[in-house]
């Protein structure tokens, strides 16, 4: 593959990552854009894949969508990301606790027995 190819990849995948992202924080890019302090479109294109973000925008989308730069760039989750689901994780009840952690070892196995699905 070359290098525009890898380049465009690596932009389309941040692009998902910044949609997927802001639908499940059920943000319209209208309020995501106003959040970060970017525009509309800058969102769009990053979204379609169509531009690279500079510097500051990254870090601005970063801080609102809840994630790293590692995560945004590479798809991998690091200490923060971790950090961010640990925050949540301590909100529960002990037996909520329980139940999400079946859901989690049910969920493991299930992506154990079926890695044709990545």
């Amino acid at each position: 593959m070359n290098k525009d190819k890898i380049a465009d990849k690596l932009l389309v995948d941040m692009g998902s990552r910044i949609y997927n992202k802001r639908t499940h924080l059920r943000l319209t890019q209208e309020e995501l854009a106003e959040k970060a302090n970017v525009t509309k479109q800058m969102i769009s294109y990053a979204e379609n894949g169509k531009t690279a973000l500079r510097p500051e925008s990254m870090v601005k989308l970063c801080t609102v969508l809840q994630i790293s730069a590692d995560y945004l760039l590479h798809g991998e989750p690091n200490n923060i990301d971790i950090s961010y689901l640990q925050s949540k994780i301590n909100q529960l009840e002990p037996n909520q606790f329980h139940y999400l952690e079946n859901i989690i070892d049910n969920f493991v196995t299930f992506c154990i027995d079926n890695k044709s699905l990545k």
